[in-house]
């Protein structure tokens, strides 16, 4: 066997094997067996019948053939490891030719995992970022949703709007028959809340006690057969009632809330908007940061291995998808794809992953990033305190399943993220810099999730790499 590589590709190289024909022989005794298993022939047990009666029946060029087929995967492994080459997916065979002086030459294409000799600088890239800055109008929304736990309702002498709770007996009719799991007495209902039967809002607007309201309603799937219904909604009004918030004072705060002031509500609310709207602003940038740096980098991923990728998230989803007895149409449909537009989007989201994978891989080499005792320490005390292990037990379960390295590549994966996020300046449409240092309210002074409508995130939020 004789083995020349090719640079067909930036990461792609193609061998040319030669087999002479003396080294088919062998493969053609393993052939002649193989085919002789699938055949009857008179006299001889299946499998057992000589190589030269096989080649008989079915000709000796059906045998080489089947000959070649048989070499080739031997073959081209023991190609690959002479050569030196660490193929990134299975390597194909892109030809099969006879040569003139006898034997044959086979083509291997072989994909190769892309590396980068450098990376562009990253330091003191500009991103912008809306500046992390609680609106006058966001506060008041907040100060509102407050009022709002703590309002009474009022009955008023006035036709029924949105906002207003009203007192109602409902039914549905369904082609002129009372659906009675559809019916409800003495319901107290918010205006615009929708949290009813869809098309019941529509016609309470407007209406007032005594009143009885019809109008086209939906029963969702379940009332009648596995299917919405489109049913005649009636409901009888019984009370209007008008929704009267708390004044705003110091008093009300103080009953209230930790807080003596509204100044100090306001203060809080507005403190704690920044903080959220700072920790989304910073995991947009570590995002934005890592992307551009993709795209600044001269990088033409082989097809082949976008293609493994792609063929690896399918099977995946389609795993997921029948462990939770979903069809694949269905699911096509659920998400607005038709097989074309879905694969094509799988195919540009492994391509997208691929290429940030290898920036982030290239930039640990380059950069010769490593992960020393201290940062695995830090590391098993942060999974043994999401779990019931303890410290030493993480590191001796990591060790004995041979995790380890898998746990080395997310801490350096993390690193280098963090380069990148870190080398990054947040602006403002004007250019001006962006203070998006993590501001954590001090313990005493946080309102509570009720009065901010938002839960604390992590303070150096940074991208995930799909692999």
């Amino acid at each position: 066997m004789h083995t020349e590589v090719n640079e067909t590709g930036r990461f792609e190289r193609t061998l040319t094997i030669q087999l002479e024909e003396a080294e088919l022989e062998d493969a053609k005794s393993k052939a002649a067996r193989k085919l002789s298993k699938q055949m009857k022939i008179k006299g001889f047990r299946p499998g057992k019948a000589p190589r030269s009666i096989v080649e008989r029946m079915v000709g000796a060029d059906e045998l080489r053939s089947e000959a070649i087929d048989e070499a080739i995967p031997a073959t081209v492994g023991a190609a690959i490891d002479e050569s030196g080459l660490d193929p990134a997916t299975v390597p194909s065979v892109i030809a099969v030719r006879d040569r003139d002086e006898g034997g044959v030459e086979v083509d291997v294409l072989v994909t190769l995992w892309p590396t980068l000799d450098a990376i562009p600088d990253y330091e003191g890239t500009t991103i912008e970022i809306e500046p992390p800055v609680a609106s006058e109008e966001e506060i008041e929304q907040q100060i509102d949703g407050l009022r709002n736990q703590f309002a009474d309702l009022e009955d008023v002498d006035r036709a029924a709007q949105e906002g207003d709770f009203v007192t109602i007996d409902v039914g549905a009719l369904a082609d002129g028959v009372e659906v009675e799991q559809a019916a409800a007495n003495d319901l107290l209902y918010e205006i615009g809340s929708h949290s009813f039967f869809p098309g019941l809002d529509e016609i309470l607007v407007g209406a007032g006690v005594g009143d009885v309201v019809e109008g086209e309603g939906t029963l969702p799937k379940g009332f009648i057969g596995d299917e919405d219904v489109t049913v005649r909604l009636r409901a009888l009004v019984k009370e209007v009632k008008a929704k009267v918030l708390p004044e705003l004072t110091d008093e009300f705060v103080s009953d209230s809330t930790e807080f003596e002031t509204v100044e100090e509500l306001r203060s809080a609310i507005e403190e704690n908007i920044a903080s959220h709207k700072t920790n989304t602003a910073r995991s947009e940038l570590h995002d934005r940061a890592v992307a551009q740096l993709v795209e600044a980098v001269d990088l033409e991923l082989p097809q082949a291995l976008v293609d493994a990728e792609a063929e690896a998230r399918i099977r995946n989803l389609l795993a997921r998808l029948e462990s939770d007895n979903i069809g694949f149409e269905d699911y096509l449909r659920i998400v607005g794809h038709d097989q074309v537009s879905f694969v094509e989007e799988i195919k540009e989201q492994s391509s997208s992953a691929l290429a940030t994978r290898v920036v982030i891989e290239s930039l640990i080499a380059i950069e010769g990033l490593g992960v020393d005792d201290d940062e695995l320490a830090e590391a098993y005390e942060s999974i043994a305190g999401n779990s019931e292990s303890s410290a030493d037990e993480i590191e001796q379960m990591l060790k004995s399943s041979g995790q380890i390295e898998s746990l080395v590549g997310d801490i350096l994966r993390g690193k280098a993220l963090r380069r990148i996020a870190d080398g990054a300046v947040a602006v403002d449409a004007d250019g001006n810099t962006i203070d998006l240092t993590p501001v954590a309210p001090e313990e005493e002074t946080t309102t509570d999730d009720d009065i901010t409508g938002d839960e604390d995130q992590d303070e150096d939020p940074s991208p995930e790499i799909e692999e």
